[in-house]
């Protein structure tokens, strides 16, 4: 299988799950910890968009930063190298947190190029939709690991909230969308 090369200026869906199935996040630290390490590797090289913690698997939407953009040297040229480091150094700290050795990763990380701006918004929704989806939440707004709460709060995040709610209009918008997709069972009109 030919793996997509990671090139600046580009959108992905990014996404992956534990290797055998198995558990990415054992207990509650363990997601504050991911996206600690996300921001730290992944804001260098990439503007985030949104994202999704599942006990087993994950999700993010990014473009890749042009090259100029990118501060630290080592990632100008090789921007997939803040992906190793952060999905490295996630493994060897649940590693040593759990007493497990080997890969926590299925394989490498998956992604799809995002080209068309209409399918940027169906990603968006189906990325913030996906707990609802898994069944993990009975509505996915109220789901601690996803970054959808995030744009409807004034706090200071590293999630480029401009540019998602600019493709989606505003706020309203925003919401809406999420709720009129097919897997979004808990929006009631006057929710929306």
């Amino acid at each position: 299988m030919k793996i997509d090369v990671i090139e600046p200026g580009v959108v992905y869906h990014i996404f992956n799950r534990g290797n055998n199935k198995e558990n990415l996040f054992i207990e509650e630290r363990n997601y504050s910890y991911f996206i600690f390490l996300m921001e730290k590797y992944l804001t260098n090289v990439a503007d985030i968009y949104c994202y999704c913690l599942l006990k087993n698997h994950f999700h993010l939407l990014l473009k890749i930063k042009e090259s100029t953009n990118i501060a630290e040297e080592k990632y100008r040229k090789k921007p997939y190298l803040a992906f190793s480091h952060f999905f490295n150094s996630y493994t060897k700290s649940i590693n040593n947190a759990y007493n497990r050795t080997g890969s926590l990763f299925q394989e490498h990380f998956h992604r799809n190029r995002i080209t068309e701006d209409g399918f940027f918004k169906n990603v968006v929704a189906y990325i913030h939709l996906n707990p609802e989806k898994h069944g993990f939440v009975r509505d996915f707004r109220n789901y601690p690991h996803s970054s959808y709460s995030t744009f409807f709060t004034e706090r200071k995040s590293f999630i480029d909230k401009d540019f998602v709610l600019n493709s989606f209009g505003n706020i309203d918008n925003f919401e809406a969308w999420h709720c009129q997709k097919e897997f979004s069972t808990r929006c009631k009109i006057e929710d929306v």
